[in-house]
């Protein structure tokens, strides 16, 4: 009778298993991650962020720049400097009279302030035989204010303040309605312009315009306002506004 051979502790062989298996996960584990990290890299060097560097290179390349027009400037504003010091009394005269004319410094002195308004409501005529006034006949329009303006400026007018804006070269009276439109604001009557200079040449350049003489007859027959008074000291301040050209589309 044989005796059949006695079998292998289960125990051991269990081992022996479990022991692979955790060396091929381990395997497996390694390789996915050379995987990864050669995916995400693809072919740089994942502790080098490139855009960091180039970030960094351009910041000390702006510094750089930046400082040398700094220095640009201080030279050329030292030049400008000795320039004005050697500069003829003609020049500096010259320099002066192109400040003053660019509207963009404070300017005193005596002037005329002319004041416009529309009629009251309800206005009738106020003269025998003249027509009932019509809606437009009441209200001041563009070309009323305009015309006080060139007035203004062909009596002598050193500097024009309509409201509380300084005019400049490129300014430009526009009316909607009756309301103004001035340099991006929007104005309701009464119109208040002023004028700095010679209070005789300006009162004389108004009072014999033709287009100002026509209004008057509005504010005899109708009531339009109308008032002006001289000052032996006005003010006014600079232009604040941008002195930039710009296109109005449709215009």
């Amino acid at each position: 009778m044989s005796i059949p051979p006695e079998p292998a502790p289960v125990g051991a062989s269990g081992t022996r298993i479990v022991g692979r298996a955790l060396t091929c996960a381990v395997f497996v584990l390694a390789g996915l991650l050379f995987y990864v990290s050669a995916h995400a890299a693809r072919g740089t060097d994942l502790r080098t962020d490139d855009s960091l560097l180039r970030l960094s290179d351009v910041i000390r390349q702006r510094s750089a720049q930046n400082q040398q027009a700094q220095a640009q400037l201080a030279e050329l504003q030292d030049r400008a400097e000795q320039l004005t010091q050697q500069g003829s009394p003609a020049d500096t005269a010259r320099l002066d009279a192109l400040q003053r004319a660019s509207a963009l410094e404070p300017l005193s002195g005596p002037g005329l302030t002319v004041t416009l308004n529309d009629a009251p409501p309800n206005a009738t005529a106020r003269i025998p035989g003249v027509p009932a006034p019509g809606v437009n006949d009441l209200v001041i329009h563009q070309q009323d204010i305009q015309a006080v303006v060139n007035a203004l400026w062909r009596g002598g007018a050193e500097g024009i303040q309509v409201m509380d804006q300084r005019l400049i070269s490129t300014s430009a009276v526009r009316c909607v309605g009756n309301t103004l439109l001035l340099q991006g604001r929007v104005y309701s009557p009464p119109y208040v312009i002023r004028a700095v200079g010679r209070t005789d040449g300006l009162r004389s350049a108004v009072e014999t315009d033709p287009t100002i003489r026509n209004y008057l007859q509005y504010v005899q027959a109708y009531g339009l306002g109308w008032k002006v008074q001289e000052s032996g000291e006005l003010s006014m301040p600079g232009f604040s506004g941008t002195v930039d050209l710009r296109s109005v589309s449709g215009q």
